[in-house]
C-alpha cells in the first residue's frame, strides 16, 4: 500500500505479525490499542496506521521495552529467519541467562526461596538427624 507522496507502506498490526512480534494481528491490534507502541516516538492507537522503512517502533514485548528500527515491509509470515530481516534490533534485550540485578538471578530464584530442592532437602534430614 502506498501513501499519497507515492511511498510504500504496510498497516502495523499485519507488520508486526510478519515480523513475528505477535502471534495473530487481533493480538497486535490490541498491542497498539492498548497505546503502548510508539511510532517515530509518536503514541499511535489505530492499527490501520502505516509504517515504512526507516520508522522507528518502541514497545514492550514480555519484560523488554523493545526499540526496532523497519528495514523491510513483510510479504508474508515466513520463518523466523525471514522475519529478522525485516527490523534491526537496536537495543537487544539482554543474553538468556545473565543475571542484570540480585532480584532477578540467572537461576530464577534467590537461594532459600521457594521449596528447597533434593539436594537441600538431603542436608536438612541430614542436620535433623544429627540432633
Amino acid at each position: 500500500m502506498e501513501d499519497a507522496a507515492g511511498r510504500p507502506g504496510q498497516r502495523i498490526d499485519r507488520w508486526l505479525w510478519c515480523a513475528r512480534f505477535s502471534k495473530s494481528r487481533s493480538v497486535a491490534a490490541a498491542l497498539i490499542q492498548s497505546g503502548r507502541l510508539r511510532v517515530n516516538g509518536e503514541r499511535i492507537s489505530k492499527a490501520s496506521r502505516n509504517v515504512r522503512p526507516g520508522d522507528v517502533l518502541t514497545f514492550p514485548l514480555g519484560p523488554h521495552i523493545r526499540v526496532i528500527e523497519i528495514v523491510l515491509l513483510g510479504l508474508r509470515r515466513g520463518p523466523a529467519s525471514e522475519a529478522a530481516t525485516l527490523y534491526r534490533d537496536l537495543e537487544p534485550p539482554p543474553e538468556p541467562g545473565v543475571a542484570r540485578t540480585a532480584a532477578e538471578p540467572a537461576t530464577g530464584r534467590l537461594p532459600g526461596m521457594g521449596r528447597p530442592t533434593k539436594k537441600e532437602r538431603r542436608q536438612t534430614d541430614a542436620l535433623m538427624k544429627n540432633d
